[in-house]
């Protein structure tokens, strides 16, 4: 049985249930990841920020039974990015590509033009969405540090290793209201063009203050640390980790800028550096931190080396012209 489903009303049963799917697949997929808890499971599901939806479906064989695939799209902007989950056990029945054409077919209705999906590499996956029609659009690597390796007075050098006129500071739950501004004209100053789509960066001071709530509401606690350019109060870089409610022994690395007229002064190694120290000391259930990096972005990528990051595996934004895959899938069908 395929049915819409609502996380915000959803049984604890239901809850539960799907959170079993999901760490069998991680099992099966990426077992050296963590699984994940219960804990905020249901906000993060269904919490969004301004301007977003999220529509969901479940395969539920029997109507009181295991929820065993579940398929969710946000609808942002002009774009439709899917979240597929199938038991690795219902895996080459269909499934996948009932929830997948369901999922298209209402973001076609909405009137969106595109869809888009974050695949693993090296799981199943990658063939799946290449066997529908998808096309892959931009890869990632990422890049997993183990706390336990990390040489920490070597560390706390890099953290103290910036030019002179600069001043870092660690800002838990976000930037303080006397910074949203600069630290938002920091982050459009910074925008990369060649970023993934899938993963927009809040680069206005609402958007900023709208993505922190949310966050927050999905049970994902922020962590922040900026460097200050002394003389004019400005942010000149930012470097950004969630630790999520759902697996808090690993925490995931998001955006690390600094800003062009600020480049060359250390500030990149110093912020994510005084960042990996903090995080040890506030979060005492932290084992490890992912990061991901454009493969062209040979600068930070050295930085996380440094740091003693080590590649794991790519991630890949696949996207499909939504007219074009719901026919697609329905001549498949019939």
């Amino acid at each position: 049985m395929v049915r819409e489903w609502d996380p915000r009303n959803a049984s604890s049963a239901e809850i539960a249930s799907l959170l079993a799917t999901l760490n069998a697949v991680l099992t099966t997929d990426l077992p050296d990841d963590p699984l994940w808890r219960e804990t905020s499971l249901r906000e993060y599901l269904s919490e969004v920020m301004p301007g977003q939806r999220r529509i969901s479906w479940v395969i539920q064989p029997d109507p009181t039974g295991a929820i065993l695939g579940h398929v969710q799209v946000l609808l942002l902007g002009d774009i439709g990015v899917l979240e597929v989950l199938v038991h690795p056990d219902l895996r080459r029945t269909g499934a996948g590509r009932t929830l997948v054409q369901l999922a298209a077919r209402r973001a076609y209705q909405e009137g969106f033009r595109s869809v888009g999906v974050e695949v693993v590499g090296g799981t199943p996956a990658i063939a799946f969405f290449e066997a529908l029609g998808f096309s892959r659009d931009y890869v990632e690597t990422r890049s997993v540090l183990r706390l336990a390796t990390v040489d920490w007075p070597a560390l706390g050098g890099m953290a103290t290793g910036i030019g002179t006129g600069y001043r870092i500071e660690f800002c838990p739950g976000g930037p303080p209201d006397e910074l949203v501004e600069s630290y938002a004209r920091a982050k459009a100053e910074s925008r990369d063009i060649e970023d993934g789509e899938l993963r927009p960066s809040s680069c206005d001071p609402q958007r900023l203050r709208d993505s922190l709530d949310c966050l927050h509401r999905r049970g994902m606690k922020p962590y922040i640390v900026c460097a200050i350019h002394e003389r004019t109060g400005e942010v000149a870089g930012l470097t950004e980790v969630v630790v999520p409610a759902q697996h808090p022994t690993r925490a995931d690395q998001y955006d690390t800028i600094v800003v062009p007229d600020h480049r060359g002064y250390g500030i990149d190694r110093a912020i994510k550096a005084r960042m990996l120290l903090e995080l040890r000391a506030v979060e005492p259930e932290l084992v490890e931190v992912q990061t991901w990096n454009a493969q062209a972005n040979e600068a930070m990528r050295q930085v996380n080396a440094d740091l003693g990051y080590r590649p794991d595996r790519q991630w890949c934004e696949y996207g499909a012209d939504v007219a074009e895959l719901v026919h697609r899938l329905d001549a498949q069908a019939h």
